[in-house]
């Protein structure tokens, strides 16, 4: 399901940080699988997978992004030992207005996996991931990430790991990989993603 030939080949990026970017990743007919499969989240924000329902063809793929062949790959790309760091991942499908402003990530991450699950193009000219030289100016990127269907995006937490994208409200998913500093951090983590979820599910409106 995931390119991982193509992954390999892809070189790595040094500048302003580590990052690579990998267009198609997912093969597309198998893309659609997994669309279809999609779970329903009740709202913007990331919700953990204990809150949703994960199974079909997207539970396949984010089988392959925990299988130990991405995971040394991706040491191999960055130059990292990953064996024993925890991971964790949380789903998104709705972007809010106020999402995407500059920011680093935090310190206990250790390396940012970003998979956009959208349609094959994405039209709209915000809702763009920027790699960026600093912490204030959006347009001063190096890299902009089209949140197109399959598109990856990998890179290494840093100080300077500055991204960001212009507001952008409406649909937009994407999944969000981390392998993190311990576990106290995914427990941390899911447990405050997912009481936020809950939240939002108790004040979606109901449908008929």
């Amino acid at each position: 399901m995931l390119k991982l030939d193509t992954l390999r080949s892809t070189p790595l990026q040094r500048d302003p940080f580590e990052y690579l970017i990998v267009r198609d990743f997912v093969e597309r007919e198998k893309l659609k699988q997994v669309l279809s499969d999609y779970p329903e989240v009740p709202g913007p924000g990331s919700h953990p997978p204990a809150g949703l329902k994960i199974a079909g063809h997207f539970k396949e793929m984010i089988d392959e992004l925990l299988a130990t062949s991405f995971r040394q790959l991706v040491e191999e790309k960055f130059d990292i030992d990953l064996t024993g760091r925890p991971t964790m991942y949380t789903v998104r499908g709705f972007c809010r207005a106020r999402d995407g402003k500059i920011h680093t990530d935090s310190k206990t991450k250790i390396i940012t996996v970003l998979l956009y699950m959208n349609d094959d193009s994405w039209e709209s000219s915000t809702g763009r991931l920027r790699i960026l030289r600093n912490g204030t100016d959006l347009e001063n990127y190096v890299a902009e990430v089209e949140p197109s269907g399959g598109t990856l995006l990998i890179f290494k937490r840093s100080d300077t790991s500055w991204h960001g994208h212009h507001p952008f409200a409406g649909k937009r998913r994407a999944i969000q990989l981390n392998w993190v500093t311990d576990q106290s951090v995914v427990d941390r983590e899911q447990g405050r993603h997912g009481f936020s979820s809950m939240i939002k599910r108790l004040f979606q409106p109901a449908t008929a």
